[in-house]
């Protein structure tokens, strides 16, 4: 198992469980099938900059954030279209990648991923009502 796979289940397990100590968040990651010693735990969350609240573990903000999803979409994003599970963007050369990375960024709960090319994003969906309520989002968003 990779470091960046471990680091995204972490992330996954904080987003979704209130975690109060690295020995609950072991034994999340356990129920997932990653061992892990204290001392890569402490390891992870010191490099992921995770930080204890009273609510439990949580990401800090990043400290260069990029352009936000609706200015790089405005600026960048020529086409929109729906095939099945999959919406289908398509952006002026060389910027699918910024912009794919921006929606990421977003966190919209109904997209399970993204793939990004030169101009070209795929957007994947759990199935095809999601897809094209993605879709009319994105349009939406392109009108304003």
């Amino acid at each position: 198992m990779s470091k960046s796979y471990r680091h995204g289940q972490i992330l996954n397990v904080i987003r979704s469980h209130r975690i109060l100590t690295q020995e609950e968040l072991a034994q999340e990651l356990k129920k997932l099938g990653i061992l892990t010693t204290q001392v890569t735990l402490s390891r992870d969350i010191r490099e992921l900059r995770l930080v204890k609240t009273r609510e439990g573990y949580r990401e800090t903000s990043a400290e260069e954030a990029g352009p936000q999803f609706p200015i790089l979409a405005a600026e960048f994003l020529l086409d929109v279209r729906a095939a099945q599970n999959l919406v289908v963007l398509k952006t002026a050369p060389g910027h699918a990648n910024s912009v794919a990375v921006a929606l990421d960024n977003e966190e919209w709960p109904e997209i399970v991923g993204t793939i990004a090319g030169d101009d070209t994003i795929l957007v994947i969906a759990p199935e095809a009502a999601t897809a094209t309520r993605i879709r009319n989002k994105l349009l939406a968003l392109l009108k304003t």
